[in-house]
């Protein structure tokens, strides 16, 4: 992010949780057990893909990528989101917004890059599994993986570089508990400030829009090849293996288009923050909880893993 035009304003003021001055306790304590729980939720199923032999499959590769960007993603954010609720000086200095605005788009895109590579990868065990192992070979998924990290970097590169060419010259407080774009876009002045806030909303939208579609048709084919299935036991068996990542999906999207799709409209300063707490805390919280409870073979893993740790610890 070298490069970047300073401007006059050379920090800033979040102010997301002002209007909740009596309920900043309540939420600092919830959104710490929520973040604890996402953190030691991802690291628990990455050990146990780790050491489960079983689950050494390119579904379960996509899987431990995944919760590695979605503990990048809530560092990037949460830990000085809780600092925040406990300080009255809460300002943060223009590089490291920039920088809180680069890691949460990246990590945030990573996050959907994977998840359509996730959906690709049942297309091909469903409805080619023949061919499985030549077209989700150990080089593909590798690549498939590198491919969703370079594409999250791009995004949070191209976003944090056009927001922060703007000149920021009024108030400096943002509406936000994290540097995000829109309360940003709000403090910018200028004649290319409308046009800057269209462009990085068109390649947002694009881009989730784009691995939704991928996604979706993903699913079409895996629907239509399940339905071939002549067995009701093999068609209940060949769609439990989307079940979990079919429902993070749709969490995932659920809250990304209610961000990114809302209407334009007058928006309260509370409704902008306990909107924005749907997918920097709620969404990553209910990740881990949704893979462990919904695949079955990543649950019995973890019985068996958690009850050697058990016997090894007594």
């Amino acid at each position: 992010m070298l490069g970047l035009n300073h401007t006059s304003t050379s920090e800033f003021i979040l102010i997301g949780f002002s209007d909740f001055p009596h309920l900043r306790l309540l939420f600092f304590l919830l959104f710490l057990l929520m973040y604890l729980f996402t953190l030691l939720g991802n690291l628990l199923i990455m050990a146990i893909i780790r050491s489960e032999r079983s689950l050494h499959s390119p579904m379960y590769l996509f899987l431990c990528a995944l919760s590695i960007s979605e503990i990048l993603y809530t560092v990037a954010i949460i830990p000085r989101m809780l600092a925040d609720m406990l300080s009255t000086h809460r300002s943060i200095s223009w590089a490291a917004c920039a920088s809180q605005m680069f890691f949460s788009f990246t990590f945030g895109f990573t996050h959907s890059f994977l998840l359509t590579v996730m959906g690709y990868d049942r297309y091909v065990a469903i409805c080619h599994p023949l061919r499985y192992n030549v077209l989700m070979s150990p080089g593909v998924c590798a690549c498939l993986v590198a491919w969703s990290w370079a594409g999250g970097s791009v995004m949070g590169l191209v976003v944090t570089a056009a927001i922060f060419h703007l000149t920021f010259c009024g108030p400096n407080e943002v509406h936000h508990f994290f540097c995000h774009v829109p309360p940003l876009v709000k403090l910018a002045c200028g004649d290319d400030v409308s046009t800057v806030a269209l462009g990085v909303g068109l390649v947002c939208i694009t881009a989730l829009l784009g691995c939704c579609l991928l996604i979706l048709l993903s699913y079409a084919s895996i629907v239509a090849t399940i339905l071939r299935i002549p067995s009701a036991e093999g068609r209940h068996k060949a769609f439990s293996t989307c079940v979990s990542h079919l429902t993070v999906v749709v969490v995932h999207y659920g809250f990304a288009s209610v961000i990114y799709l809302k209407p334009k409209g007058p928006q309260s300063l509370e409704g902008d923050t306990l909107m924005g707490i749907t997918y920097t805390v709620v969404t990553p919280f209910l990740s881990p909880i949704i893979f462990s409870l919904r695949n079955k073979e990543l649950k019995n893993a973890m019985k068996t893993f958690l009850s050697k740790l058990f016997l090894q610890s007594s």
